[in-house]
């Protein structure tokens, strides 16, 4: 049967199985009744994450509902400090001092413990013990084109503007890749700053929901974020190293069994740590993504934060639409350009196909991201919390506007960055 569309166009239905109703079908998207939510998430019985994984998105979904009543109350703009994040920076200074205790050690066993061989020989080892598992600052990956301000005059300066707007300043550094992502960190012993853009992200906003993603990212910076703070994210990277270096040997010989046995304490203790202060920094990264959320609506508007907030509900179709070019581009199905030209026209071609995505299909994933609780990551608030703060809170009108002139500009200076990744994705992402 059919009824008739919003613009006077013929609309094939179904009866819902659930209730009855008339519910309209669309070939490119799965059918769902917005009566009674028959069929909304259509993923639901796809293969869920690991324990631990799994353990992370529950306490996420359970932290980011009691801070969206926290955060409905209080509508100050700095993060607050707890008992957790005193218990954080606690457990860090532990690891650390950990570390440093093992330096000197070893130092006092090779320079006072020469009237034996046995204590040099152990003193080196701690030495080098400790420096393998030394605290590591993040370097610039090797991956995507790297952009300094010379390369980007424009982008840059609508950074600085946008980091002005939220009371921080801007990076020193923009790194471009594929991803349908974005995010910003240190990297170096000076930790400067780093803004990391994924295209598959960036190219499907609109200006303003760019200037919405931006607020969204260096807000993180204006309002801090424990994760990323130079004490407890080194004693995270430290614990995943030390998780990474006592892990048991597969299939090991008589020896490595002994090995492995004489390692599962410290092994235990070292997850047991990461597991504890993974825990306990969770609920202040769950409270920095709000306050970003909210930094990112004086700069852009409410209205562009909340048109961000659906768009990140298609980076999984963004991933699939860029590995579906790349499949389609090396196997030349349906007699489509070589593999040598398929790059051109790529992000455009991505661009059109998200906007090509009805309505309806954006509300049956928000109501689907509500009954799974869905979120960018498991460090994130499920994103309909994120989005109903948005909403529910003051209709804020933008301070920072991006007109033509800049977008054109912008997109200048990205173009080469465009097509060395277009070309990356097509070679690539099929893999």
């Amino acid at each position: 049967m059919s009824t008739v569309g919003e613009h006077g166009t013929a609309v094939r239905t179904q009866s819902c199985p659930e209730c009855g109703e008339a519910v309209p079908m669309d070939a490119r998207f799965g059918a769902w009744c917005d009566a009674c939510d028959w069929n909304v998430d259509s993923a639901a019985t796809k293969p869920g994450p690991g324990r631990i994984e799994a353990l992370r998105r529950r306490l996420a979904q359970r932290h980011g509902q009691e801070l969206l009543e926290e955060m409905r109350e209080d509508t100050g703009a700095r993060p607050r400090r707890d008992t957790s994040s005193l218990l954080a920076h606690i457990i860090a200074l532990a690891v650390h001092g950990f570390t440093l205790a093992l330096a000197v050690v070893g130092v006092l066993l090779v320079v006072l413990g020469w009237s034996t061989v046995s204590q040099p020989v152990v003193g080196t080892l701690l030495l080098l013990l400790a420096i393998g598992l030394r605290p590591r600052f993040a370097k610039l990956p090797d991956y995507g084109t790297v952009l300094h301000r010379p390369d980007a005059p424009r982008l840059f300066a609508l950074i600085d503007e946008v980091a002005a707007a939220v009371g921080t300043t801007g990076v020193h550094t923009v790194v471009i890749g594929p991803q349908a992502n974005a995010s910003v960190g240190t990297f170096g012993v000076r930790q400067r700053r780093v803004l990391h853009l994924g295209l598959g992200l960036w190219e499907i906003l609109t200006p303003q929901e760019r200037v919405a993603l931006l607020g969204h990212e260096l807000g993180h910076y204006a309002n801090g974020d424990l994760r990323h703070a130079k004490i407890v994210g080194t004693a995270l990277s430290s614990l995943s190293l030390w998780c990474y270096v006592l892990a048991p040997t597969r299939s090991p010989s008589f020896l490595e069994r002994v090995a492995n046995a004489l390692m599962s304490v410290p092994r235990g203790l070292a997850h047991g740590l990461l597991v504890l202060l993974d825990h306990v920094t969770l609920r202040a990264s769950q409270r920095a993504e709000y306050l970003a959320d909210r930094a990112a609506s004086a700069a852009a508007s409410t209205t562009a934060v909340t048109a961000l907030m659906d768009r990140l509900l298609v980076c999984d179709t963004v991933d699939t639409e860029l590995r579906r070019e790349s499949v389609t581009a090396q196997t030349g199905i349906g007699g489509t350009k070589s593999r040598g030209e398929a790059w051109q026209g790529l992000w455009e071609r991505l661009a059109a196909h998200i906007a090509s995505v009805p309505e309806r299909e954006f509300e049956r994933l928000r109501r689907a991201g509500a009954l799974r609780g869905h979120s960018v990551d498991s460090t994130h608030p499920p994103t309909h919390l994120r989005r109903r703060l948005v909403v529910e809170g003051e209709d804020l009108p933008a301070r920072v506007r991006v007109d033509d002139l800049t977008a054109a500009a912008i997109a200048a200076e990205l173009a080469d960055p465009r097509n060395r990744l277009a070309r990356t994705v097509i070679r690539d992402y099929a893999g």
